[in-house]
């Protein structure tokens, strides 16, 4: 070592010891918080580096796993420490540090603990403002502060803060505890819903049971739910062949028809017929999140996305010379997930002519356009068996098959509950509840009444609108 660089060293050294004194002397106070992280690191705060990466707050979940599968990896034990004072809000770790040295805001006190949801009905706790001691994998001390968000002082992310005496150390940390968020993701395999969710106070992303459907549960025109497999099922199957034979996974699939026919069952369908894909569903003003949502899609593949409704959002620009901005943020979206992505784009819309013819024009936008229609006679007598399994179906069904002609799946499904409640108002004892020619047939007339032609309208019965 040559004796400028002993020279520069020295130096170095010098300024650590001039600025720990000034740390020390200046303040006229110590701090037991600071002193936890100081004598771990084995410098003053003034050499502390922090390296840090922040998430949406809904990843609170994933960063608590991936904290936790590093933490296990380094052998080291839940032994979090927090701190108290101050109002807590959007400062950084070693700026809240540094007021704990400087002026005495913040001491050494509990971990903040919140839940955070990792399934339809389940929850784990996360830690929402608290900080461990650890060591890097070279056996460098390092300090993991977590951070979850608080939307009351402005903190709308969760983030990791990494305390080390190296930037390099800490980085290595940080990446680590970000690759294990990715091994150990809560998200993989579920049934997702972007929008503004109560469900354990997990604002923008919330966790759906996943449908369970059989085929027969799904009454469609022969060959129509076979094409639909082929095209979302049958690829989720052979992708990797598909692969190897040149050709590309990412699909999209497009159901239209009136309302009420079935398009919103039928995702159902899949949803359960593809059991290992994260689905991510957007409906209405959700779909704002369509670029997060398409993100998420790519790294949780196989995956389905699931937009409901797209006429609202992809109106041919024709309507509006303008365009909606909401338009092109699908159409990047689509077109931003690679082709050898495992990834459906699943639209569901009643109104095919209007959409933006853009959505067809390139290939892995929508490759197949399906119809919905309106049950025929036997779809209608199929229907009416089906949503007429829970009850004691005694009666004649060929007459309200030819007397229903023009009806919806939802019709359908709507005459037989209102067949059944009168079933259960005439006699409250009877078990099982039974229905009848009488009650199915007031039931229809009641349905086909003038009056009724706004109810008949809404659940797509349109030769009464």
């Amino acid at each position: 070592m040559g004796s400028e660089e002993v020279l520069r060293e020295l130096a170095t050294d010098l300024q650590r010891i001039i600025r720990a004194t000034a740390e020390t002397v200046g303040s006229g106070q110590t701090s037991e918080l600071v002193d936890k992280v100081t004598d771990w690191l084995g410098v003053p705060l003034s050499q502390v580096v922090v390296v840090g990466r922040q998430w949406e707050s809904w990843e609170h979940a994933n960063l608590q796993r991936g904290v936790d599968a590093y933490l296990a990896e380094r052998g080291t034990g839940p032994e979090w420490f927090g701190l108290v004072g101050g109002h807590r809000g959007n400062e950084e770790l070693v700026s809240m540090l540094a007021s704990a040295r400087r002026h005495g805001m913040y001491e050494l006190g509990a971990v903040d603990f919140a839940t955070a949801a990792i399934g339809p009905d389940e929850a784990t706790e996360v830690v929402q403002l608290g900080l461990i001691t650890t060591k890097a994998p070279d056996g460098t001390r390092v300090v993991i502060g977590v951070r979850g968000a608080n939307p009351q002082f402005g903190q709308a992310m969760c983030r990791v803060e990494v305390l080390s005496v190296a930037r390099e150390t800490a980085t290595v940390v940080r990446d680590r505890v970000e690759h294990l968020m990715s091994v150990h993701d809560v998200f993989r395999g579920q049934v997702l819903a972007f929008g503004t969710s109560e469900n354990r106070g997990n604002e923008l992303l919330t966790f759906l049971p996943r449908p369970k459907l059989a085929d027969e549960d799904v009454v469609l025109p022969d060959g129509v739910l076979d094409a639909i497999e082929r095209h979302t099922v049958s690829i989720a199957s052979h992708g990797e062949r598909l692969l190897a034979a040149g050709q590309h996974l990412k699909r999209g699939l497009l159901l239209h028809g009136p309302p009420g026919t079935g398009k919103t069952h039928t995702v159902r369908y899949l949803m359960g017929r593809l059991p290992g894909s994260t689905v991510i569903v957007l409906t209405g003003l959700a779909m704002r999140y369509i670029t997060k949502a398409a993100e998420l899609a790519r790294r949780l593949q196989p995956s389905l996305v699931v937009l409901e409704d797209v006429d609202l959002i992809a109106q041919d620009r024709s309507h509006t010379p303008m365009g909606n901005p909401l338009l092109f943020t699908l159409l990047d979206a689509m077109d931003g997930v690679g082709h050898d992505a495992d990834v459906t784009f699943l639209l569901t819309t009643n109104r095919a002519e209007e959409l933006e013819r853009a959505l067809a024009d390139r290939p892995g936008r929508v490759d197949l356009a399906i119809e919905i229609p309106k049950p025929d006679a036997e779809g209608r007598l199929k229907l009416l068996r089906l949503y007429g399994r829970g009850v004691d179906l005694t009666a004649d069904l060929g007459p309200v098959v030819e007397q229903s002609e023009g009806v919806t799946a939802s019709f359908v499904k709507e005459l037989l509950r209102r067949a059944a409640l009168r079933s259960i108002v005439e006699d409250p004892d009877r078990t099982p509840v039974t229905v009848g020619d009488r009650e199915l047939t007031a039931a229809l007339s009641e349905m086909n009444e003038a009056h009724n032609a706004l109810t008949r309208s809404l659940l797509g019965n349109g030769s009464g609108a």
